[in-house]
């Protein structure tokens, strides 16, 4: 890895048939991986690789507001994954009846399953007040670094590691947890690490909690309450 990323020759513009359909897939199959873990450690040029590309995620005013924090000590996931079942507890009261004994049986995060877990933050301060692109959003540094938790996810699928988002857990316990200073915001907690398989399709439509919405239903033309395309009946 060098700056191969950052100066593509110009015969690099297009993509091929294959290239393209590799992108696709990678789309497509990406899962997020709970329970399918294996033990196996992620080599470091494989490592490398998928951090370089979260690195090369679109940031606001090019401020790269990332940081990686890689997590591998047992004893650190263990307490992540105490914080975990507590506030999964306070979760699962929030479910009734039937719904609540569904989301019982599901496992929603692989703290100790996987190999290694990344906290990926957000320095909101990084290049100053004043911001390229968030003068009136202020949130596109934050939305800058789930674009590299995207690039990290697709990149770990085309190298055939599973990554699982643990939300269920209090911010300010993870961040005292973790020694995360104030003024740095968590965005994404990820466990990654090789997998047995990767699922047809993703765990909680499989389960039956919600199913894939139509995407003719979410697309909107010139404005929210036109939902047909101009020129359709």
């Amino acid at each position: 890895m060098n700056q191969q990323q950052d100066n593509l020759s110009e015969d690099s513009n297009d993509f091929s048939e294959e290239e393209r359909a590799a992108v696709y897939r990678t789309i497509f199959s990406r899962r997020d991986v709970r329970g399918d873990f294996l033990n196996n450690p992620i080599p470091d040029d494989v490592l490398t690789r998928v951090l370089q590309a979260a690195h090369h995620a679109p940031s606001v005013g090019f401020m790269q507001p990332w940081d990686f924090m890689l997590i591998s000590s047992k004893e650190k996931r263990q307490g992540v994954h105490d914080l975990f079942l507590e506030a999964n507890e306070e979760a699962a009261q929030m479910f009734d009846g039937d719904r609540q004994q569904l989301y019982r049986s599901l496992k929603l995060e692989g703290i100790l399953d996987s190999p290694l877990n990344i906290c990926i933050t957000c320095d909101r301060e990084r290049t100053g007040p004043v911001v390229i692109g968030r003068t009136h959003m202020r949130e596109m540094d934050l939305y800058s670094t789930v674009c590299a938790v995207q690039n990290l996810w697709l990149a770990a699928r085309s190298e055939g590691l599973g990554v699982g988002w643990v939300s269920i857990l209090h911010k300010q316990a993870l961040r005292h947890l973790l020694g995360i200073p104030e003024n740095i915001e968590v965005v994404a907690y990820l466990c990654i690490g090789y997998v047995s398989h990767f699922r047809d399709r993703p765990e909680l439509e499989q389960a039956g909690w919600l199913p894939r919405r139509p995407l003719e239903e979410l697309i909107h033309y010139d404005g929210w309450d036109i939902r047909k395309k101009p020129g359709q009946n």
